[in-house]
């Protein structure tokens, strides 16, 4: 139990930080991720999503699923303000938080969801 604890604590300061790391350069936060941040995204986020796989029942099925769809959203996030910065509405700070943001959160969201398509 205490496993799952903490893979969920973990999760959510991951996710958090995948937030700040798409906010940010859209001047939507008023905070300014730095060089830590960047490491603790995919840290937390994968640190946290594996303590809670490893407790693999059913019952956390429906967490890692969530988990899975809101690093889906992270990602889809984050090319929409990349697609709006191509437009010509910037991003206050750039767009490589944003180009990182799509690639962790889109592999690690993409890997999840598909682990629990359905086989027939």
């Amino acid at each position: 139990m205490a496993v799952l604890i903490v893979g969920i604590l973990f999760l959510v300061m991951g996710l958090f930080a995948g937030a700040v790391l798409v906010l940010a350069p859209l001047g939507m936060a008023h905070l300014e991720p730095n060089a830590v941040l960047w490491l603790l995204f995919p840290f937390f986020t994968l640190v946290g999503y594996g303590l809670c796989a490893a407790n693999a029942r059913d019952s956390i099925r429906p967490l890692t699923l969530g988990a899975s769809w809101t690093l889906l959203v992270l990602a889809v996030a984050a090319a929409i303000a990349i697609l709006l910065d191509a437009t010509g509405v910037r991003a206050a700070n750039g767009t490589l938080s944003l180009w990182f943001v799509l690639g962790v959160a889109g592999l690690a969201g993409t890997m999840g969801a598909a682990a629990f398509a359905r086989r027939r």
